[in-house]
């Protein structure tokens, strides 16, 4: 009697522990209808002691379009949302590790494969739009910016010493962040003023050339036209023989 007594009291906790990592699932029916959710959650209910219940909405657990992706199929990238509960934590790590991934892969209807975890989230990087008139940048830059540097045909041999081109500039990963930003990088900040941007000029250090003074609008045009400018063809890389 003791020891039965004993063993219930050990056993207990183990078993109120199941019991707090039950949780339910739901999931589009047509999902559903294939049979792999069937095929999946028996096996990880098996291995970890949880129960499972299949709901129609609202699940603890929820497969669709929004969360982390797990599976392809159906011509859909599946997704799961959970609760930040023990038992959907617990299964999410599960569906994401090999022997989850295994078993989403191992279903089959005759003998075809319906899902897969061999995905890959397609990244798209937005293009970036510039607001600002290019022509009007073209007649800023040469303006502006030919003192220095080489703009385009039309003042290409006025460029002064190693400054570089604006066609040059267009190669670097970082040109649009370079152009939107010149104002702060050496030289500019001592003969530069960008209206309402930039703090006037200390009165013992003025300019030594005539400062360039634009806008805000100006500096945008100047960036719509810059994104016009083919980047410079440098060529293949040199080769050691």
């Amino acid at each position: 009697m003791k020891i039965a007594l004993l063993l219930a009291c050990l056993l207990f906790p183990l078993a109120a522990l199941a019991q707090d990592r039950d949780f339910s699932v739901s999931a589009p029916a047509a999902l559903v209808d294939t049979g792999v959710l069937r095929h999946i959650l028996p096996r990880f209910s098996l291995k970890h002691g949880v129960r499972i219940t299949l709901v129609e909405d609202d699940g603890d657990v929820q497969f669709g379009a929004v969360g982390t992706p797990v599976f392809s199929g159906l011509d859909t990238l599946w997704h799961i949302s959970h609760s930040d509960a023990a038992g959907p934590e617990l299964f999410i790590n599960w569906l994401l590790s090999d022997i989850g991934r295994r078993t989403i892969n191992g279903f089959k209807v005759d003998d075809t494969a319906l899902f897969s975890t061999d995905i890959a989230v397609k990244v798209v990087v937005a293009k970036p739009t510039f607001d600002g008139d290019p022509i009007a940048g073209e007649r800023l830059a040469l303006l502006h910016c030919g003192r220095c540097h080489v703009i385009n045909d039309s003042n290409r041999m006025k460029g002064m010493g190693q400054t570089p081109s604006f066609a040059l500039m267009r190669t670097f990963e970082d040109w649009q962040n370079r152009f939107a930003t010149f104002y702060v990088l050496n030289p500019h900040p001592s003969f530069t003023q960008v209206k309402d941007i930039t703090p006037p000029f200390s009165a013992n250090l003025p300019p030594a050339i005539v400062p360039v003074e634009i806008t805000q609008n100006e500096l945008e045009a100047i960036l719509a036209y810059v994104a016009t400018i083919p980047p410079a063809d440098l060529g293949a890389p040199l080769q050691n023989q």
